[in-house]
C-alpha cells in the first residue's frame, strides 16, 4: 500500500526541518516541500531564554523607539574639508585610524598592512615599504579604530595625519564625523596598494585637489547630503557600491562655484575632472553621513539597536546603542560572495573588509538594493534577489526610514534600526553587499559581492547585554 493510499488520497507534504525527511518520502516517490527553518538563536537553549525574556520588552520598545526617532531626525552636512590633524579631535602625527574593530599590527590582513605602509611613507616616517612595515612593527605609531574617531574609511580605512577628510555635522543633533577623499579606483591606498603613484595621488589630494574643495564649499555653503542621498535613491543608486547618481548630484551642486573659481593655474579644471572620472566619488561622503547619523543614536540605554557594522579583514564587528561606545561584538570576517574580475579566483580574495557596511547599518546599502537594479551587474545574483534582500531586512528592523524611500518598493521606507534580538529571533543576518579585495597588498579590488555578518556578533552582543540589563 501506497502513502497516498494509506491516507486516503492525494497528499501535499510540508517538512520542516532536517531535510531528510523529505529526501526520504522523495525517495519513495512522495512530492514533498522543504522550508528551511530553524529554532530561534540556532536553538542554543541559553540564547532562546534570553529571547524569551526580553521579548515584549516596555524599556526595550522605548528605547528602541527613541534610537530609531535620533536616526530620522539627523540631518547630515558637509561643511568641509580640512586635514585630519586639524579636524579629528584626539589626532596626532604618529596615529594612524584604520576600519573595522580594533587589531594589532601584526594581526592585519595584507591589504591593511599594505595600506599601513603607505601612509607611513605618505607621512615622512619612512622612506619605503620595508622601512615603512619597520616603523609599524615598532610601536611608535598608534592604530585605533576609525569608529573610535568618528570617523569612517572604506576597505582598509587607513587615515593618517596629513590626508585631507571630509568634515559633515548632523545638523540636527550637533555631531561630527570624518571619512578622507575618495580615491578612484585601480591601485589606491585603500586596496593596499603604496608605491609611487598611489602616494603621488594622494599628494595631489592634499596639496591642490582638498584646497579647491574647501574653496567651493565656502562659496556653496553647507551641502545637505540627506537630501542628495534620498534623490540617487529615487534614481537607481543605494549609495554605497552604486554612486554614479550621488556623485553627479554631488558635483552639479557644485557645478556653478567650480566655474566661479579664478582658474589661471588650472587648478580648478584638474579637480573637476579628478570628480568626474571618480563615479565612487560620493561613497565616502555617504560613509560619514550614515556614521554621524549612527553615533547620535548610540547610548540610548536599554536600546538593542545595532550603531556600527564594520570590519577589519580579520574580524567583523558590531556596536549597540545601549553598550559601551568602545565595546566591540566580534567573530570572524566571512568571504564575500559575488563576481570577481578575469583573472581572479576564490583563493585570490581577502575576507569581508572595510567600515563602509555603516551605509547598511543606517538602512542604505545592500538595505536599499531593491532601488538599484543595477548593481546586480557589478555584485551578481537577479534584480528579483535584489529586491528580497531589501524586503526581506525589513524582518529585522525597528522601523522604517521615510526619508530614504525606495522607489520599486512602492516607496517604502527603507529598513531601519538593526535589532540584536529579531537578528536571532527570525535567523536572518543583514545584508551587505561589498567590493573584495585581494589577500595580498597592492594588487586593489579584485570583484564585488554580498557578504553577511557572523551570527556570533549578535549572539556574544546579546549576552553581554542580559548580563547589563
Amino acid at each position: 500500500m501506497s502513502i497516498n493510499e494509506l491516507f486516503g488520497g492525494q497528499l501535499g507534504i510540508v517538512n520542516v526541518g532536517a531535510p531528510l525527511f523529505r529526501d526520504e518520502l522523495i525517495r519513495i516517490g512522495v512530492d514533498a516541500v522543504q522550508v528551511d527553518w530553524k529554532p530561534a538563536g540556532g536553538g542554543d537553549p541559553e540564547i532562546i531564554a534570553i529571547l524569551d525574556r526580553l521579548t515584549g520588552d516596555e524599556k526595550i520598545a522605548a528605547a528602541n523607539e527613541k534610537a530609531v526617532a535620533l536616526l530620522k531626525e539627523a540631518h547630515p552636512f558637509l561643511v568641509d574639508v580640512a586635514p585630519a590633524l586639524k579636524a579629528i579631535p584626539g589626532m596626532t602625527k604618529t596615529t594612524i585610524l584604520h576600519a573595522g574593530p580594533p587589531i594589532g599590527f601584526s594581526r592585519m590582513c595584507g591589504a591593511m598592512k599594505g595600506a599601513v605602509a603607505g601612509a607611513i611613507i605618505y607621512e615622512g616616517l619612512a622612506k619605503d615599504e620595508k622601512e615603512a612595515l619597520a616603523v609599524a612593527e615598532s610601536g611608535d605609531v598608534l592604530f585605533s579604530p576609525c569608529h573610535h574617531f568618528g570617523a569612517v574609511g572604506p576597505m582598509a580605512g587607513v587615515v593618517s595625519a596629513s590626508m585631507p577628510v571630509h568634515v559633515v555635522q548632523n545638523r540636527t543633533h550637533g555631531n561630527l564625523a570624518f571619512a578622507t577623499i575618495n580615491e578612484g579606483l585601480g591601485k589606491v591606498l585603500r586596496f593596499g596598494a603604496n608605491g609611487p603613484e598611489v602616494i603621488d595621488r594622494l599628494r595631489y589630494i592634499e596639496r591642490e585637489f582638498a584646497p579647491v574643495l574647501k574653496e567651493i564649499i565656502t562659496r556653496s555653503g553647507p551641502l545637505d547630503l540627506k537630501n542628495l542621498t534620498a534623490q540617487a535613491l529615487h534614481m537607481g543608486d543605494e549609495c554605497h557600491n552604486r554612486n554614479k547618481a550621488s556623485t553627479s548630484l554631488f558635483i552639479r551642486a557644485l557645478l556653478p562655484h567650480f566655474m566661479a573659481l579664478s582658474d589661471s593655474s588650472g587648478g580648478a579644471r584638474k579637480a573637476a575632472e579628478f570628480l568626474k572620472s571618480n563615479e565612487h566619488y560620493f561613497l565616502n561622503l555617504s560613509m560619514a553621513a550614515c556614521k554621524s547619523c549612527l553615533d547620535a543614536a548610540h547610548g540610548v540605554p536599554h536600546s538593542t539597536v545595532v550603531t556600527t557594522m564594520a570590519r577589519n579583514g580579520v574580524d567583523f564587528g558590531i556596536r549597540v546603542s545601549g553598550m559601551g561606545r568602545e565595546e566591540w561584538f566580534t567573530g570572524p570576517a566571512r568571504m564575500v560572495r559575488g563576481l570577481l574580475f578575469p583573472g581572479f579566483s576564490d583563493e585570490d580574495a581577502n575576507p569581508d573588509l572595510g567600515d563602509s557596511a555603516i551605509t547598511e547599518t543606517m538602512g542604505i546599502g545592500g538595505f536599499a538594493m531593491g532601488a538599484a537594479p543595477a548593481i546586480v551587474q557589478f555584485v551578481g545574483g537577479t534584480i528579483a534577489e535584489a529586491i528580497e534582500f531589501s524586503t526581506r531586512m525589513y524582518s529585522i528592523t525597528v522601523a522604517e526610514n521615510p526619508g530614504y524611500s525606495l522607489p520599486p518598493l512602492d516607496f517604502r521606507g527603507s529598513a531601519l534600526g538593526i535589532d540584536i534580538r529579531a537578528v536571532l529571533e527570525n535567523n536572518v543576518l543583514p545584508v551587505i553587499n561589498t567590493g573584495i579585495a585581494h589577500r595580498k597588498p597592492g594588487v586593489g579590488q579584485i570583484g564585488a559581492g554580498i557578504v553577511n555578518p557572523p551570527e556570533e556578533c549578535f549572539v556574544k552582543a546579546l549576552r553581554a547585554y542580559s548580563e547589563k540589563y
